[in-house]
């Protein structure tokens, strides 16, 4: 069993990594503040509700549940959705002093996290992602929101969770296509940060897509950590924070320029990385040799690494325009200085995007 702690004083959280965690959580010391909660309204989709919902009512057996399901897909991260849940715990009486439980992936999670940042002025909230995206990235850190058409995650608030239950044994049952798009944020944390991670990822890469472990438990921590780390000096992202966004300023343009839904956010991501090392490349600041290391450990994983067929960079535009990093009018990109260190600069031209996307 792995632990981390995410640093925020009174707000402060752990969270616990294990496979069958969801069998075994009850006996966990950390997790102890949970079952104080009279009443609980689970939050989930009917895919991941098939699969693990037993799970989570054996675990909550002594309080009053609800449980709310949502259709699955990213096209339903919206407003409207967001109005659903807060219907569906006003019509069932959920008081202030309630704890919602997101149990699923990023959507759930990031949806679930809102409601609970509003729904009646505050409520506590438990994560349980069941992606490896969600594990490592959108589950951890307050991160709450709902899309809007003219941008991804434009709606929303930051708010800790309690606690967050990460079950390793749940990927076993996540599609391949899902699996891969976790790997995109896993693989974001070695460049931006960690270049020992990015070789360890590289030497390990058949038993991690084999979901072998120590090594999957391992990964899924040391994402926690670094990321716990970077959370803890920066929550609301004034300023290093904004450096777990590499990749996602591209990526963020080509979901919405597709129609949520269409690619996985971590597919969207991986191609933003891949274009962010070319243009650091362009000013000669990562060597050539790491842009093809790059892009083969994505490949690896069977991410795409090139935009969609038919999409320019004026089709980017509008959308990194309004991207939340932009300042004083200025678009901001992550952009790598050498594999393994990230830096936030915002002085690229569109005139510069263009000639290095030419070809």
């Amino acid at each position: 069993m792995e632990k981390v702690a995410v640093q925020l004083g009174q707000r402060s959280y752990p969270i616990v990594i294990a496979p069958e965690l969801l069998s075994s959580a009850l006996a966990v010391p950390e997790l102890s503040m949970l079952w104080r909660y009279k009443k609980v309204a689970i939050i989930s989709n009917p895919t991941v509700a098939a699969l693990y919902l037993p799970n989570i009512r054996q675990l909550f057996a002594q309080q009053q549940v609800i449980e709310f399901l949502l259709p699955d897909g990213e096209a339903y991260k919206n407003l409207q959705s967001f109005e659903q849940v807060n219907s569906f715990l006003l019509e069932n009486g959920m008081p202030r002093d309630a704890l919602l439980v997101a149990l699923g992936g990023g959507v759930i999670g990031d949806l679930t996290g809102f409601v609970a940042a509003c729904y009646q002025r505050g409520t506590a909230f438990l994560q349980i992602p069941t992606t490896l995206l969600s594990q490592v990235d959108s589950s951890v850190g307050g991160k709450t929101a709902v899309n809007h058409p003219l941008g991804k995650n434009m709606i929303g608030a930051f708010n800790q969770p309690q606690a967050v239950l990460i079950d390793t044994q749940v990927l076993s049952s996540l599609p391949k296509r899902e699996f891969a798009a976790g790997m995109a944020e896993v693989i974001k944390y070695g460049l931006l940060g960690d270049a020992e991670f990015f070789v360890w990822l590289e030497q390990h890469q058949l038993a991690i897509a084999e979901l072998q472990e120590p090594q999957l438990s391992q990964m899924i921590s040391h994402c926690c950590q670094m990321k716990a780390d970077i959370v803890s000096r920066d929550e609301t992202e004034q300023g290093e924070r904004a450096l777990l966004n590499l990749g996602h300023t591209f990526g963020h343009a080509i979901e919405a320029w597709l129609g949520y839904g269409e690619w996985l956010h971590g597919e969207a991501v991986a191609v933003g990385m891949m274009m962010a090392f070319e243009l650091a490349a362009s000013r000669g600041w990562v060597h050539a040799n790491d842009v093809i290391r790059v892009r083969a450990l994505l490949q690896a994983f069977a991410l795409p690494v090139a935009p969609p067929k038919g999409m320019q960079i004026a089709d980017f535009m509008p959308y990194m325009k309004t991207d939340k990093k932009v300042k004083d009018g200025r678009m901001r990109f992550i952009l790598p200085k050498t594999l393994g260190l990230a830096i936030i600069v915002d002085d690229v031209t569109e005139t510069e995007l263009q000639q290095v996307f030419a070809g």
